[in-house]
């Protein structure tokens, strides 16, 4: 009964969502689930017949399975997307899936550094080796700006307005903005350049590339990675430190800093202030984890 649909299903998956066939494997086992409940219970119902009731029914079968939380959302998102296929082929006129809810998930929140754990992260470079100064520039201004790891590898020359305190990004998107950058990540920056990137033998084409290796090419974001991860580990540091914590960070303190959240959306590029307000929970976090330190009936 249900195979024709999940053929259809198959190749609006492929044709015109151009899902790789591990997406669409997914997207298949979750319809698949809904079937296989519909059948242990003895309805013989197509998927025009399914109706609000029937699909609860289905969530809390699959949670009766042991499955987690997230697991779950990502089944209903499944079945979400199927019926507005169906929708969309003018099979259903209304669909059941509206209102029905996914199970609530806890947002992990990332690790964040104190002002003095990036300190000590920095104090690890050794500014004697060829990649010294390079490396204290990238830190600086990854902390002075909330760059992605993406943005900093793809930074440019020609994007540094350092007279006026400015460099331009090119974000997510391929969207611009201008982000404010600090005197130290300023002096920083120039001192590399001025210093040890003369010295490299630039290839062709990377020439307006800030941050380029030893063979004169443009960083990768793994590279940045490891930087950080053999830094963090001198220092002693036993946090989840990625190139993202320091972005993360960068928000934390200006946002416990009082700073107004459209502000920081602004500087992080973020499309949707709702996804700068997670720096509002781990201003909470913050606050609690003071509280508890501090007050002496908490």
């Amino acid at each position: 009964m249900w195979l024709s649909y999940l053929n259809s299903f198959k190749a609006y998956l492929q044709l015109e969502r151009s899902l790789s066939v591990h997406s669409i494997a997914a997207y298949l086992h979750d319809v698949a689930l809904l079937e296989q409940y519909l059948q242990s219970n003895g309805l013989a119902l197509s998927p025009q017949q399914v109706t609000l009731t029937q699909l609860q029914g289905c969530i809390h079968w699959i949670a009766g399975l042991g499955m987690t939380a997230p697991s779950q959302a990502r089944i209903i998102s499944g079945i979400k997307s199927f019926y507005k296929f169906l929708l969309l082929e003018n099979i259903i006129t209304e669909d059941p899936t509206q209102l029905l809810e996914a199970p609530k998930t806890r947002r992990k929140l990332p690790d964040v550094l104190t002002f003095t754990e990036i300190e000590e992260i920095i104090a690890q470079i050794d500014l004697s080796t060829a990649e010294g100064h390079r490396n204290k520039a990238i830190l600086e201004i990854m902390y002075s700006c909330g760059l992605r790891v993406s943005e900093v590898v793809n930074l440019k020359i020609s994007q540094l307005y350092f007279d006026d305190g400015f460099i331009r990004v090119i974000g997510k998107g391929d969207k611009e903005r201008l982000v404010p950058i600090g005197r130290q990540a300023i002096q920083y920056v120039n001192l590399y350049l001025e210093t040890d990137r003369r010295q490299l033998n630039i290839k062709r084409g990377q020439e307006d590339i800030v941050f380029l290796n030893r063979r004169g090419s443009g960083l990768t974001r793994v590279m940045i990675f490891l930087v950080i991860k053999k830094l963090v580990q001198q220092a002693g540091i036993k946090k989840q430190v990625s190139p993202h914590t320091f972005r993360h960070s960068f928000a934390t303190h200006l946002v416990e800093g009082g700073a107004n959240l459209r502000a920081v959306q602004e500087m992080l590029g973020h499309e949707s202030i709702t996804t700068t307000e997670i720096y509002t929970h781990l201003d909470r976090e913050f606050l609690r984890d003071t509280l508890s330190r501090f007050h002496p009936r908490f």
